[in-house]
């Protein structure tokens, strides 16, 4: 795999220098997608197959993250709206994913685009084989000229491995492949700081969290064929743009004049050094456990994202865990800073706490020389919020 391939050549600093990017991560909603009825609707699709085929043109990469899988599905079921239980969902999804894709595959046909279906479950980010794998399929499909069609593979997700909505999806692909931005479309033009309605304003830039905290984001999981809502974007934008990769949130309507670079939507201006997608995973998204409460002296060390955390600085163990599962690693006080997979269960660490590597092997044997925590498998974490 060449390093061009899996790295970002330009620096995009502002929405208006998007017409520049080199590879855009562009995810869009089912709300966006689909009719009243809640079918896919062919004319919101062709809208923005043609908005995206001129970027293309233009010589800009693009992943497009596409909802709308479990909508198209609902109608050929004799579904008046999105099932609630996930057996059925999973039935929608696998009948509406092909549907989807068919759409699609003709639309840009049109263009002479292909297009290639890429599912991922939270688990293909989670291991390092297939996420390894994930990127080079990515990677392939782009050198070839095909534009890849990315959903989470809801037919075969458990709730346990579920990104939840596919604004987190999106962000975690756009770390996958070092995106130079990521654009976020739904049916809701901007971030406002009050409700359009009462005579709240567009938000243009975010800087940095802290300003959302007195936005009313209104409620997650909006009634409807979609799964996410204001919070969840802004929570995918927080994410990214707290990793590295600015992240505009705009309505599809807006979408072309976003592309071309106008003034529309609200930019999430990157801060911080980028981070792999596995690591903003752990960081912010994978399912907590339990804790692990360190002294001072671990804290410092692992602190410094270079040191594996051991036994001997673990003071107390909170939760019921396997090994292998995500925990929060706190300081004295409780507060998380870190996280990481542990390697011991919750059964195991309470004998271990305390004692060096050398004591643990000669008081309790073989196998127990390991890290509780590898530095590989840890992640250092800030509020988003």
């Amino acid at each position: 795999m060449s390093e061009s391939a899996t790295k970002t050549i330009s620096a995009i600093t502002s929405p208006h220098q998007l017409p520049h990017a080199k590879r855009l991560v562009i995810k869009v909603g089912s709300s966006s997608l689909t009719t009243v009825s809640g079918g896919i609707s062919h004319e919101r699709l062709k809208f923005l197959v043609d908005t995206l085929a001129e970027t293309l043109r233009n010589g800009t990469e693009v992943i497009l993250v596409s909802s709308g899988a479990i909508a198209a599905g609902l109608a050929p079921l004799g579904l008046a709206k999105r099932p609630k239980d996930l057996a059925t969902q999973q039935a929608a999804a696998a009948v509406g994913q092909g549907l989807l894709l068919a759409q699609y595959t003709q639309l840009f046909d049109e263009y002479d685009q292909r297009v290639g279906q890429v599912l991922l479950t939270a688990d293909d980010l989670m291991r390092r084989s297939s996420y390894t794998n994930a990127l080079r399929s990515l990677v392939r499909l782009l050198n070839l000229g095909v534009l890849p069609i990315v959903n989470e593979n809801d037919a075969v997700a458990t709730r346990e491995i579920r990104f939840g909505d596919n604004d987190r999806l999106a962000s975690l692909v756009a770390h996958l492949v070092k995106a130079d931005a990521l654009l976020l479309f739904s049916d809701v033009d901007s971030v406002y700081d009050a409700h359009p309605d009462d005579g709240g304003s567009r938000i243009t830039t975010i800087e940095h969290p802290d300003e959302l905290e007195s936005v009313d984001l209104g409620t997650p999981g909006a009634a409807g064929v979609g799964t996410g809502g204001m919070i969840t974007k802004v929570d995918a934008a927080t994410l990214s743009s707290s990793a590295g990769i600015p992240t505009l949130v705009t309505s599809t309507d807006n979408a072309a004049k976003a592309l071309r670079g106008e003034d529309v939507g609200t930019w999430f201006a990157a801060r911080n050094s980028r981070r792999s997608a596995r690591d903003v995973w752990l960081a912010y998204l994978a399912n907590i456990e339990g804790k692990l409460i360190l002294d001072a002296g671990a804290v410092k060390a692992i602190a410094s994202g270079t040191n594996s955390l051991l036994a001997a600085g673990i003071t107390a163990v909170r939760g019921e865990f396997e090994a292998g599962d995500a925990v929060e690693i706190c300081d004295a006080k409780g507060t998380p800073f870190a996280r990481g997979l542990v390697n011991f269960g919750s059964h195991e660490l309470p004998d271990m706490l305390g004692h060096s590597t050398t004591e643990l092997v000669e008081e309790l044997g073989a196998g127990y020389d390991r890290s509780v925590v590898h530095v590989d498998d840890l992640a250092l974490i800030e509020p988003i919020f």
